[in-house]
């Protein structure tokens, strides 16, 4: 038998593929799904999205179908105090977080993968839709899925040398429709299972109820402000709002206003018209490169400032402390802070940071 995989099971369709494919190539394949928090509250379902009772039945009954041993691991605190309590933290100092992007390092990429090592694994296989290569020095590099429309080299920016060293993304060559056929072929019962959603331990995926349940100190009335400093009107709390947003400012106005800027210092929200919105640059800090080291002098790349936005052209210049000036070609609209900007060539995804909030 091959060397030993554990590959992190969700009871959705990629998972199980992974695990089938890398049985299939000889491998000995250990089946493990995570057991993460999720809030209890009155009225509110009690189990994370990511871990069901019924996806731990579907990954239970795939691995039964491969022949290969199924474990669940309870991981609730870690992810509670790494993944929630960050969101949580974000959304209280003026930033709009992507969770996704803190558990795949914390908890998928750092827990999990030690706890695959002690098991004797020589690797941790996922579901995701992304791909590694190497380069003329040997240098592991993250790559695009081949399918676009799927890609989550975006959630996984953050991973370097040694967590790719140590991973595998079987289903990054293929598309979801081939994906989705093989799992039929192969008579696995995730086959037409429906995607997994984001914000998964929000069981009813109201962020902001979960915010006034778990983070009342976050929800802080204040003034809204134009551009010219002038009170327009009062906000129920920062985290409510987010860059670019329109809906549910409730301010009169003879044109349409935008969310410009959220100023935690002073608890003010700043709106402004639509031809407000748009600038040509960001900072980034915590910024993380996959090659392990940043680049000697500024770079053109494609950066990408959220899950499903267009890369935009840009020039990246490191700086000192981890950070890094993004200076873009065109402005965009929707440069958030707390969200991720990564840098890509091509296929090729570089590394990225948080973009700051602006002070």
């Amino acid at each position: 038998m091959g060397e030993r995989v554990v590959v992190a099971m969700s009871g959705g369709v990629d998972s199980s593929v992974s695990a089938a494919l890398l049985c299939e190539q000889g491998y000995e394949v250990v089946a493990l799904m995570l057991r993460l928090w999720s809030e209890l509250a009155p009225g509110v379902p009690s189990s994370n999205r990511c871990c069901t009772p019924e996806a731990v039945e579907d990954a239970r009954a795939v691995a039964y179908r491969l022949g290969i041993p199924f474990y669940l691991v309870n991981v609730e605190q870690q992810f509670k105090e790494s993944v929630v309590d960050d969101f949580i933290e974000a959304y209280t100092t003026g930033r709009t977080p992507n969770p996704c992007v803190v558990c795949n390092q914390r908890i998928r990429f750092g827990f999990l993968l030690r706890y695959a090592r002690s098991l004797g694994a020589a690797y941790l296989a996922t579901g995701h839709y992304a791909r590694i290569g190497r380069d003329d020095l040997g240098r592991y590099l993250l790559l695009r899925g081949v399918d676009r429309a799927k890609d989550q080299s975006y959630v996984l920016h953050r991973l370097g040398q040694e967590e790719l060293a140590q991973a595998l993304f079987p289903v990054g060559e293929y598309t979801k429709t081939r994906v989705r056929a093989m799992a039929a072929e192969r008579g696995l019962p995730t086959a037409w299972r429906e995607e997994s959603q984001d914000l998964c331990f929000i069981a009813d995926g109201d962020y902001r109820r979960f915010l006034r349940d778990w983070a009342p100190e976050a929800i802080r009335p204040g003034p809204i402000l134009d551009g010219q400093g002038q009170q327009v009107g009062r906000h129920g709390g920062l985290a409510y709002y987010t860059i670019g947003q329109r809906q549910g400012l409730g301010i009169s106005a003879g044109e349409p206003l935008y969310v410009l800027a959220l100023r935690p210092a002073t608890n003010t929200l700043v709106v402004g018209r639509a031809s407000d919105l748009g600038r040509d640059n960001l900072t980034a800090r915590d910024v993380s490169w996959v090659a392990g080291e940043a680049p000697p002098a500024a770079i053109r790349v494609e950066v990408q400032i959220r899950y499903r936005a267009r890369a935009s052209h840009a020039m990246v210049t490191p700086l000192a402390g981890r950070r890094a000036e993004v200076r873009f070609e065109q402005p965009l609209r929707d440069i958030t802070p707390g969200q991720s900007a990564v840098f890509y060539q091509g296929d090729l995804c570089l590394g990225g940071g948080e973009i700051e909030v602006d002070t």
